[in-house]
Formats: C-alpha cells, structure tokens, sequence
C-alpha cells in the first residue's frame, strides 16, 4: 500500500490509481453501427407513438 507519512507521524493511505489510456475514435465499421442502430431506435419509437395516437383517437 502507498503509505505516506506526515508531520506528526499521521499515515495517510492513498488509492491505487488505474493506468491511463487514451481513447480511440470508433472505427468506420462502429459508426456504421451506431447510425443503423440509431435508425431502428427511431422507427421503433415512430412505431410506439403511431399506435399510441391510433389507440388514443378511436371511438368505439
């Protein structure tokens, strides 16, 4: 453990700190990825409101 010592003799313990590292931009693939699942999202939330609007207007 990384132990350091002040005055007074107090030890104070610090956290290990994770290794850093650099993030990568998405690759052409990821991004194709990304907007196709971004089209389904959005035609399934289009979907959702159409039969919530369709449902909501009949009259029975």
């Amino acid at each position: 453990m990384p132990y350091t010592e002040e005055e007074g003799g107090r030890l104070n313990n610090f956290a290990v700190e994770p290794k850093m590292y650099k993030a990568e931009p998405p690759t052409t693939a990821q991004q194709r990825n990304y907007l196709v699942l971004g089209v389904l999202a959005a035609v399934l939330i289009g979907a959702v409101l159409y039969v919530a609007f369709s449902v909501s207007t009949k009259v029975s």
